[in-house]
């Protein structure tokens, strides 16, 4: 189960899940219409709790026990804290870290029992530059989040994969230039089904 399936790394995931062979749910805050081709297909603006809630309902009535649940919801703004608005703070904190607790929070119960749970984090200390306030502390958050989760839920893995600069549209709200070296959606996906395969848990530094 992908959430954020219509971005540039849910997308990818999406794709590189289904080559794989999966059955994937998708769920996107426009659904179906702007999602690549997936087995179940969700609206869910993480934002609105009844939203997740309904999109947790359909999935929990067609797809079974979920044994990859990945959190690749994110957003960003430029903005110095004196100058940002109330609104803006909470669009960030609901994009990168509230909406990763209340989609697992409501997912939990369709998790099979050795399920591996993925967030897609950042290199947060690497961001704690001006106008990135609201997105750094908002992805630090979510590590410690993702840590404390992983104790709780101690037979499932948990693992924040924390990719550095990735070339999708999210990149363009950034006050700097997209690095040559910057990884393709498609890479860091392969990435991801390659820590499940593995066995992995933890931070993943890409």
């Amino acid at each position: 189960m992908v959430w954020g399936a219509a971005g540039g790394i849910g997308s990818a995931l999406v794709q590189a899940a289904k080559k794989a062979g999966w059955r994937v749910g998708a769920v996107s805050r426009a659904g179906g219409a702007t999602l690549p081709p997936a087995d179940f297909a969700y609206e869910g603006d993480v934002a609105d709790l009844f939203a997740v809630q309904r999109a947790v309902y359909a999935a929990a009535q067609e797809m079974g026990a979920i044994d990859l649940w990945i959190y690749s919801i994110g957003d960003i703004v430029s903005s110095p804290v004196a100058a940002m608005e109330e609104d803006v703070w909470q669009r960030i904190l609901d994009a990168n870290l509230s909406g990763a607790y209340r989609t697992i929070h409501h997912s939990l119960p369709l998790l099979a029992e050795n399920a591996h749970i993925v967030f897609i984090g950042a290199y947060s200390e690497r961001l704690q530059l001006p106008g990135l306030a609201a997105y750094a502390a908002a992805k630090a958050g979510l590590e410690a989040f993702a840590v404390a989760l992983g104790k709780e839920q101690r037979h499932k893995r948990v693992t924040v994969v924390r990719p550095g600069a990735v070339d999708t549209p999210l990149w363009t709200k950034m006050p700097m230039r997209l690095p040559r070296s910057a990884a393709t959606p498609d890479a860091v996906a392969e990435r991801v089904l390659q820590a499940y395969h593995e066995g992995h848990s933890g931070v993943l530094d890409l």
